[in-house]
């Protein structure tokens, strides 16, 4: 008689495990992936003190996909009369990365020399 109550229980407490397991599963589903991103601050150097610095910048807020949020930007000085543009971006780690950022940017090669990456953080 213990036996059949042992199987008894066993199959219980296997059909409750199983009914808690998809009820876990089922609620795990409907809450959103979390989304990875990244801070870039975009150091833009220009070729020369006589680039437009107004079209610089310009030209790289032109650069829109998907996944990719322009936010401040400030001139700093370099030396010589020259500024470079330092620009924050924040960007989804699977759609965007620096790579395509600095192809991106260094296209503009009437009003771009170089990009470089200052800092790069995870948020």
């Amino acid at each position: 008689m213990d036996i059949r109550k042992n199987n008894k229980v066993d199959e219980e407490a296997e059909r409750l495990k199983e009914q808690r397991l998809q009820e876990y599963a089922a609620k795990k589903a409907k809450k959103p992936a979390l989304i990875a991103k990244s801070s870039i601050l975009l150091d833009v150097k220009p070729w020369d003190d006589e680039t437009d610095m107004a079209k610089l910048e310009e030209c790289v807020r032109s650069v829109q996909v998907d996944g990719l949020l322009w936010g401040a930007s400030k001139l700093v000085p370099v030396g010589y009369g020259i500024k470079k543009l330092q620009i924050n971006c924040v960007v989804e780690d699977d759609k965007v990365g620096t790579d395509f950022l600095e192809e991106a940017i260094t296209k503009f090669e009437d009003y771009v020399q170089s990009v470089d990456v200052a800092a790069f953080n995870k948020i």
